[in-house]
């Protein structure tokens, strides 16, 4: 069991969570006639991405990205010309932050947590996803898995921000819109800490981890991990 009084580290998931994915909707409207195929698409990426570390096999996200997006194009019976390819990278690359994330980081970086987020994406040069969004300086570290080249929710995605932190795990909070995230997290020993931004919900299912904390707005969120850990940064 994950000790209580122990938290130091808070990590983020970036795509969606920190970084609005709803921006995208434009290229789908445009080439599927339908904004709502990015739900389709982005849900594909995640079960390739998941498949290819499950099979033992690794392909850099943004490859994926572009392969399923010219996957679900076929299924659709449309075609992605280069222009939309270019498109779809430029625009994954400028997505802005969501409204609530500043004034969270803020008050999470005030009260003494250390900031690190932790992606599927590929590093990236400067200036990174992050720092466009104006998020760079808030960030202490910025992880990818291609470290490990495993995808999230393999286990030693999380253990390699603990191990390159000089923590442990139960040191570790994972702060994500997306179940799986948290449970891979939880699952690794760390606490898991759910926004449920649209399209995500908890899962009511025999053993599957239930978030620490869960909100509906990150600001909540972060008031909830400063009340609940803050005391315990210096035990």
């Amino acid at each position: 069991m994950v000790n209580d009084t122990r938290l130091s580290t808070i990590v983020f998931d970036v795509n969606e969570t920190l970084l609005d994915i709803t921006t995208l909707e434009p290229l789908f409207d445009r080439v599927f006639g339908d904004s709502s195929v990015l739900r389709e698409w982005f849900a594909q990426l995640i079960l390739y991405s998941q498949t290819m570390t499950l099979s033992g096999l690794y392909t850099p996200f943004g490859e994926l990205a572009v392969g399923t997006l010219r996957m679900v194009a076929s299924i659709h019976g449309v075609t992605v010309s280069d222009s939309d390819i270019d498109e779809l990278k430029e625009r994954m690359n400028t997505m802005p932050a969501h409204p609530d994330v500043i004034p969270a980081l803020t008050r999470l970086r005030d009260a003494g947590f250390r900031l690190v987020t932790l992606t599927n994406s590929a590093s990236a040069s400067s200036p990174t996803p992050l720092e466009r969004a104006g998020l760079g300086d808030f960030f202490e570290r910025s992880f990818s898995v291609e470290a490990v080249r495993k995808f999230k929710p393999a286990p030693e995605t999380y253990r390699l921000v603990a191990e390159e932190m000089g923590v442990v795990t139960a040191d570790l909070c994972l702060v994500a819109c997306h179940l799986w995230d948290t449970i891979g997290a939880q699952a690794a020993g760390c606490r898991g800490a759910l926004i449920t931004r649209p399209h995500n919900a908890i899962l009511a299912a025999a053993k599957v981890p239930i978030p620490d904390i869960t909100a509906s707005e990150l600001t909540d969120l972060a008031g909830q991990i400063v009340q609940r850990w803050q005391a315990n940064l210096e035990r």
